[in-house]
């Protein structure tokens, strides 16, 4: 099996990241492209709900908890304690795709576009110091840089450019 065709959205809190990675899923699956995301965070969180089926079995200390039915699956796995998982061990558990977006992950040295918005909670520009950022997509003018600049709502462009840097053929699904 071949490795997954991957590219990352960087960006600090509030940079847009979550919105442009939204609306290049929905691009691409337009564009009829297979595509599955990671999403890194960096705080605890949790997905299913106090009191629901799957919350008691992990309270209760399962290490892994399926929650399956006829339109989805979902698999959660508690750390206990443990490291939290290498960047490449996620991205081996994923089912094959076209391309895998990744949101999140800012130091992994994956080709990336780095999300910009005045309305951040840091505006230290990530490209200067990350050789893998290809690119810089903002809602405000950037001009003390070389690389290629998106307004950040421009999703076509920024979709039709990642197709190109991480050479996405023919759509699959």
């Amino acid at each position: 099996m071949t490795a997954p065709k991957i590219f990352g959205i960087a960006g600090w809190k509030n940079s847009g990241k979550t919105g442009l990675a939204v609306r290049l899923v929905t691009e691409f699956t337009r564009r009829g492209y297979r595509i599955s995301t990671i999403k890194h965070a960096h705080h605890d969180f949790d997905i299913d709900k106090v009191g629901a089926d799957s919350y008691r079995h992990r309270q209760a200390g399962a290490h892994e908890v399926t929650i399956v039915s006829g339109t989805r699956y979902a698999i959660m796995h508690e750390l206990r304690g443990a490291p939290e998982p290498e960047f490449e061990e996620i991205l081996a558990r994923l089912a094959p795709c076209d391309l895998v977006l990744i949101e999140g992950y800012k130091r992994e040295p994956i080709p990336k576009i780095e999300a910009r918005r005045l309305e951040a909670a840091n505006r230290e520009p990530l490209a200067p110091s990350d050789p893998h950022i290809c690119a810089i997509a903002a809602d405000h003018a950037v001009t003390d840089t070389a690389l290629p600049v998106f307004d950040l709502d421009d999703t076509g462009a920024i979709a039709d450019f990642i197709a190109g840097i991480v050479g996405l053929g023919q759509a699959t699904a």
